[in-house]
């Protein structure tokens, strides 16, 4: 009992977006205290915490000031600097380690990892130079996606091929150095789980959720996943497997690529907790930042259940002063507002989760609205 880190412990975290506002709301919960480490003042988590750190993530001795005023460190985003949490490793304990965050910022290394350890991917070739571009598409075929192999999320830092015409534009990203380059998986749907893991190897994991992207950025998610027992179980199998594999402790959140002939092809891992989950807080027995929360701390993990069928859709800029308006005329729909300061067009502000017992009435229901 004494590896826990019981509640009146500080819970480090190490950036300060709306992930980190949510944990420390399942941490406060538990009677924990928080502290953050951010560079911008009043950020959603700091709202929240005990002790806010204004500094950038890679300082390291602002970094070693968040080490010892915490019992545990965490991180609630994937471009933190590996390098700089591995000095305080020795002073505050850090369950996750750093293996997992250079795993999952490098494209190339994530691929090789899920390929590794047998999990299906779609072909891919690594990319230095537009020689070599141009060599492995014609291997690969079109079309096919060209992508950083740091850095980049929404969407963004990378380009889409679908004809010889595109490779010189494509190419512009080679600039930013090493790019992968991806088979095009013609899927069906788009689905994520979440996956939690405790230092003592207990897995759990959560209902497969099914996404629908506009321009990049998730716009809802459905749950439970439209798709088959059969992709569910296997689905579910895919991300114990990676959990063990990876020796995860917390939340990981994983996306997937079913096609029409039900292949299941894993695209990307989030090594935290992920916009898709968000459902988990009013939809599920435990939320994803409970079961983070729990398993950074050493506890034991419950088995999940899904309490009710839910959809989650995303709170973007130009969709906040009309969605908060659906406090008063949708009083059942859960209305999240993440307390950014700059409202920007195609920024994550928030998001609602809707509670229903007919998925299509509600999504109908959403669309009514004409906010999104």
């Amino acid at each position: 009992m004494s590896n826990l880190i019981e509640p009146g412990s500080t819970i480090g975290i190490i950036g300060g977006g709306q992930l980190g506002r949510m944990m420390a709301f399942s941490a406060k919960e538990r009677g924990y205290k928080i502290a953050v480490l951010d560079p911008t003042k009043n950020c959603p988590t700091a709202q929240v915490a005990d002790h806010h750190i204004e500094a950038a993530y890679n300082d390291a001795e602002a970094l070693n000031k968040l080490a010892e005023i915490s019992d545990v460190l965490t991180y609630e985003f994937e471009n933190v600097d590996a390098s700089t949490i591995k000095k305080v490793i020795d002073q505050v304990r850090v369950p996750q380690g750093t293996n997992l965050l250079l795993i999952t910022q490098n494209r190339l290394k994530e691929k090789e990892f899920l390929k590794k350890s047998g999990i299906p991917v779609a072909a891919y070739a690594k990319i230095k130079t537009v020689e070599e571009l141009n060599d492995s598409i014609q291997e690969l075929g079109y079309p096919a996606v060209l992508k950083t192999v740091q850095g980049g999320y929404d969407g963004k830092g990378q380009y889409v091929l679908k004809t010889k015409a595109d490779i010189s534009e494509a190419a512009l990203l080679l600039e930013n150095g090493i790019c992968i380059l991806e088979k095009w998986v013609e899927f069906e749907k788009e689905v994520s789980i979440m996956v939690t893991r405790n230092e003592r190897g207990h897995i759990s994991t959560f209902p497969v959720s099914e996404n629908i992207h506009q321009n990049n950025i998730l716009l809802k998610s459905i749950i439970p996943a439209r798709v088959s027992e059969k992709v569910q179980e296997e689905t579910k199998k895919i991300a114990e497997k990676i959990a063990e594999k990876i020796q995860l402790v917390g939340v990981l959140g994983i996306e997937l690529f079913i096609t029409k002939d039900e292949d299941i092809y894993a695209n990307e891992l989030a090594p935290r907790p992920h916009n898709s989950g968000h459902y988990s807080i009013e939809a599920c027995s435990d939320s994803q930042f409970d079961m983070h929360i729990r398993a950074i701390c050493g506890y034991s993990l419950p088995k999940v259940e899904l309490l009710k069928s839910a959809v989650m859709v995303n709170i973007l800029g130009e969709h906040l002063e009309k969605s908060l308006e659906l406090n008063e005329s949708k009083p059942s729909w859960h209305v999240h507002d993440y307390g950014k300061a700059d409202v920007k067009i195609g920024r994550k502000m928030g998001h609602i989760t809707i509670l229903t017992d007919n998925i299509d009435k509600t999504l109908k229901e959403v669309n009514e609205t004409k906010i999104w």
